[in-house]
């Protein structure tokens, strides 16, 4: 994967939250914990937009595409 360099401004705590982090959890570099944290954030957005697609499915159409079978066993 092919990674480009950006500059991120923190608050002392996060860049402090950030380190400890690292240390922590044995990461190599600043760079691998934000891209955990994004990749987290990421994963809440899709979790999110699974949520609202599911909640647009209608429910008959189970019913539109069943062939008629309550109680069908495999």
């Amino acid at each position: 994967m092919q990674a480009a360099k950006v500059s991120v401004s923190l608050p002392a705590f996060l860049l402090e939250f950030v380190e400890n982090y690292k240390v922590a959890h044995q990461c190599k570099s600043r760079s691998q914990v934000i891209e955990q944290a994004l990749e987290l954030l990421r994963s809440q957005e899709l979790e999110a937009a699974y949520r609202e697609a599911a909640q647009e499915v209608d429910p008959i159409w189970d019913v539109t595409i069943s062939d008629g079978l309550s109680d069908e066993a495999w």
